[in-house]
């Protein structure tokens, strides 16, 4: 809240609620640079130009990101950029959408008695499928809690290659769309029923 109540310029995300836009100042200056999958987004390096742009005009600019901009957010390529003009930057870490989703549905990602880690896996991958180089058999071990970020049209193809490693198919699966937001939906199944779930919501 302190960074948006300082901030000229907000560029925000897609995924961010109005609700926390309204914490700014109301002089702020409020932008949409948000990317959402299958739909007209801004290009990262766009983004990453204007936030130069306006830092270089001196003005105190805060990308704003639902979740942590340091799990699937893009902040690493951000802040390169902006090393690399020497202008300086703080990140404000939050709350990523596992974390949200695990206290939504009142779950431990890390139960003693049932995981020994937890795993964040992408989705999609640039080119809009499944990342070419995941080593399925690992993702399938048991005692690991595997989330799933962006992964709604790639249900399917998730299914397959996770049972095709050796997961059984009554594995549990959960499927959470718009997690901690008013409008939050979620299907709870198995791993074998994922695409029928992921198309039910």
């Amino acid at each position: 809240m302190r960074a948006l109540q300082a901030a000229d310029v907000i560029l925000f995300d897609a995924l961010v609620s109005d609700e926390v836009l309204e914490l700014a100042r109301r002089e702020a200056r409020r932008m949409l640079v948000g990317k959402r999958g299958g739909r007209e987004s801004c290009r990262q390096e766009d983004i990453n130009d204007l936030m130069v742009k306006l830092a270089r005009q001196g003005k105190h600019v805060v990308r704003l990101k639902a979740g942590d901009p340091s799990v699937f957010g893009r902040a690493g390529e951000e802040l390169e950029r902006l090393a690399a003009e020497g202008i300086p930057a703080a990140v404000v870490p939050g709350i990523t959408a596992a974390s949200a989703m695990a206290a939504s549905l009142g779950v431990s990602l890390t139960h003693r008695d049932c995981a020994r880690a937890v795993r964040f896996v992408t989705g999609h991958a640039r080119h809009g499928g499944l990342p070419d180089d995941v080593d399925w058999r690992t993702i399938a071990e048991p005692a690991t809690t595997t989330v799933f970020y962006m992964g709604g049209r790639t249900a399917t193809d998730i299914r397959a290659r996770l049972l095709a490693a050796g997961m059984p198919a009554w594995t549990p699966a959960v499927v959470v769309g718009s997690v901690s937001r008013s409008d939050e939906c979620r299907w709870l199944g198995s791993v074998g029923s994922l695409a029928a779930g992921v198309a039910a919501m």
